[in-house]
């Protein structure tokens, strides 16, 4: 089919809030239109049924609906109303996905803030995001004083303080839009400063409520996801996941291989999600026992690509298979998964769940027919019960030029390259342009560059991603400096205080002079590959 004129056409956008004005879609097939009646099902069929488990505690479903109307008197309390971004910074704990949920309640936008960012790293997203509260388990006067946000900081136990002493009848229940803006989530793109993805409530239903009928849920069933839970998309597919399926979520707070079988072991998880450094690690850790891992009934992968000799080797040691998925937080999360019915490739990726397509278009916004490649492309499915219901992003907040180029036409550009083959089957060949995919962690070479000119030592610098069997890639950087022989230690110090530790390079080449083309750009694939794999 030709889709140039559609993939091409202009869409509207706010220029104040960079957002996309789109004509409602359809409504799902099943579930509730917004989170606010997320637990009405629950409450109704199996109200004692367990909700959440944090190591020792736990809530029923009567419970936990009472903690989020608690969580959001608090929050109401603090000044927040509909509209108001508030920002979350804590470990994983219970706390988040039941603040999620009472910032939903509210009409409030939720926002994570990933821990382990650096301080500057930290104020961008608070302050690009306009947020005007930001809760953090660091503490709130060194936090207020660490940065340059405006807005009211407390700290995790004033927090826990207000909600404990707020009344749960007197949360307020504004009218909600299941399509207005209810959480944004930042990813870095290869140029300039991390853009944060709005995404509604409607668009964040939806991957709990397609495994509805593709793995009908059990009573038993218990998920989780070692991630971090200020991170939007895995907050999404574990406890939240969990919640819209109707069975129980669980906190967890290890992601190495022995802390993480422990927990499933523990709490009898059945369904998790993670990266493929961690499927790596439980395939070459000799100390973890596979029979700790025997409740797990579905694993999904994302973050990045994992080679099929890792999963392979994971089946093999554990007797059960890990999915790999496709997806972007723009989507969000993985929307094509790879089929258990098919062998295990080193190539295929999967195909699209049943509420999108996939499109695969040159550069003149041509659709291809099967064998060739382009750029991925998502946009509504138009048949079956999920038909025109699905919606990517509402656009980048406060980024109207971004929002255009990424939603033009009313479908999702990707950035990234694949094909598909005659039966539908989508495989990705290629990145979006140099962005780094770390250990299922976004690197972008422009903010690391950014810093490292920041030295004064450094005249010029490339970072750039080196394939790691481990992570997927490693982040490395080519500089050229003001003296022969530079003080690195120094550097990797500097860097440390301005970078989360996943963006500073693991390798770090002193040149005379960055290799360039005629026009001046960076010519990345002649710069050093140090053979790898370092250790951490």
């Amino acid at each position: 089919m030709e889709v140039e004129a559609e993939i091409n056409a202009e869409i509207d956008v706010d220029q104040t809030t960079g957002l996309v004005k789109r004509r409602s879609p359809l409504p799902y097939p099943i579930g509730p239109t917004t989170f606010a009646g997320l637990f009405d099902e629950p409450l109704r069929h199996f109200p004692e049924r367990i909700g959440l488990i944090d190591n020792d505690r736990q809530w029923s479903f009567s419970e936990l609906d009472r903690s989020v109307e608690q969580a959001a008197a608090a929050l109401a309390s603090l000044g927040v109303g509909p509209g108001d971004r508030v920002a979350w910074s804590l470990p994983n704990c219970a706390e988040v996905p039941i603040g999620f949920l009472a910032t939903q309640r509210l009409a409030a936008v939720w926002l994570g803030i990933n821990m382990n960012l650096a301080p500057p790293e930290r104020t961008h997203l608070l302050n690009d995001s306009q947020a005007s509260l930001w809760i953090t388990a660091d503490d709130a006067t060194a936090a207020s004083n660490s940065t340059a946000f405006k807005g009211t900081v407390i700290s995790e136990s004033e927090y826990n303080n207000a909600v404990s002493t707020a009344d749960p009848t007197s949360a307020p229940h504004p009218n909600i839009d299941p399509h207005a803006p209810a959480a944004i989530a930042y990813t870095s793109g290869t140029t300039g400063a991390p853009k944060g993805a709005v995404h509604s409530q409607h668009n964040l239903l939806w991957p709990g409520l397609i495994t509805l009928s593709t793995h009908p849920p059990k009573p038993t069933d218990r998920q989780g996801t070692p991630l971090a839970h200020t991170i939007l998309n895995m907050l999404i597919l574990g406890v939240i996941s969990a919640w819209t399926r109707g069975t129980t979520g669980v906190v967890l707070h290890r992601g190495d291989p022995e802390g993480f079988c422990a927990e499933v072991k523990r709490h009898r998880l059945t369904r998790t999600t993670l990266v493929p450094a961690q499927l790596h690690d439980l395939v070459h850790h000799n100390g973890v026992d596979p029979g700790d891992l025997e409740s797990l009934e579905s694993i999904l992968v994302g973050g990045a690509a994992t080679p099929a000799n890792t999963r392979r080797a994971f089946a093999e040691k554990f007797n059960i298979r890990a999915l790999m998925g496709y997806g972007l937080s723009e989507a969000p999360t993985g929307i094509v998964r790879e089929s258990i019915h098919e062998a295990i490739d080193d190539s295929a990726t999967g195909y699209a769940l049943d509420l999108a397509e996939v499109a695969i278009v040159d550069e003149d916004g041509h659709e291809l027919p099967a064998g060739q490649t382009g750029e991925i492309c998502l946009r509504p499915t138009t048949a079956g019960p999920w038909a025109q219901s699905w919606t990517p992003t509402l656009g980048y907040w406060r980024r109207p030029d971004a929002t255009r180029e990424l939603l033009r036409g009313n479908v999702l550009h990707t950035g990234d390259i694949g094909m598909l083959d005659s039966n539908k089957r989508l495989t990705v060949t290629g990145r979006r342009s140099e962005l780094i995919l770390r250990g299922g962690a976004n690197v972008s070479p422009f903010d690391v560059e950014q810093v490292l000119l920041d030295h004064p030592e450094v005249l010029e610098a490339a970072v750039y991603g080196i394939n790691d069997e481990r992570l997927g890639e490693r982040v490395a950087a080519a500089i050229v400096t003001a003296t022969a022989e530079p003080d690195l230690a120094a550097l990797r110090a500097f860097l440390a205080d301005r970078l989360a530790r996943y963006k500073i390079p693991d390798h770090i080449s002193v040149l005379d002079r960055l290799p360039r083309n005629s026009m001046g750009k960076v010519l990345k694939s002649e710069l050093p590959m140090p053979a790898y794999p370092l250790a951490d």
